[in-house]
């Protein structure tokens, strides 16, 4: 079934890259050079959709990065309680293993009763 959505999804989508390239296949230039505009130093003649390819892509993994960096202290919490939930099932275990509980309870408190404001 997922695999069914995903081609649903993806199908049309490759279509729309497919003729996106065929229709943007005309050669732009490229510069990288801002001082001069009629014979930059860095210029390269790529077709349209490549530059668009390639901005699209630039934009996916500075996004990716950014929200990766932003949930740093996401995943710091979760390895902590992580480690946390290790230790307390591991000193769980091992109160189990030594038997039933020896400690006494502590007094309970007296049932005063509640005071209304």
């Amino acid at each position: 079934m997922i695999r069914f959505l995903k081609a649903l999804i993806l199908l049309p989508v490759a279509i729309l890259i497919v003729l996106l390239a065929v229709a943007n296949r005309a050669p732009v230039t490229l510069s990288l050079d801002p001082f001069s505009q009629e014979a930059p130093e860095f210029a390269f003649q790529l077709p349209l959709f490549a530059v668009i390819f390639a901005a699209v892509m630039l934009g996916v993994v500075i996004g990716g990065t950014a929200s990766w960096l932003a949930q740093g202290k996401n995943r710091k919490s979760r390895r902590k309680l992580r480690r946390e939930t290790r230790q307390l099932r591991y000193e769980t275990e091992r109160l189990k293993a030594q038997g039933p509980a020896t400690t006494t309870l502590p007094a309970t408190v007296s049932s005063a009763p509640a005071r209304s404001f």
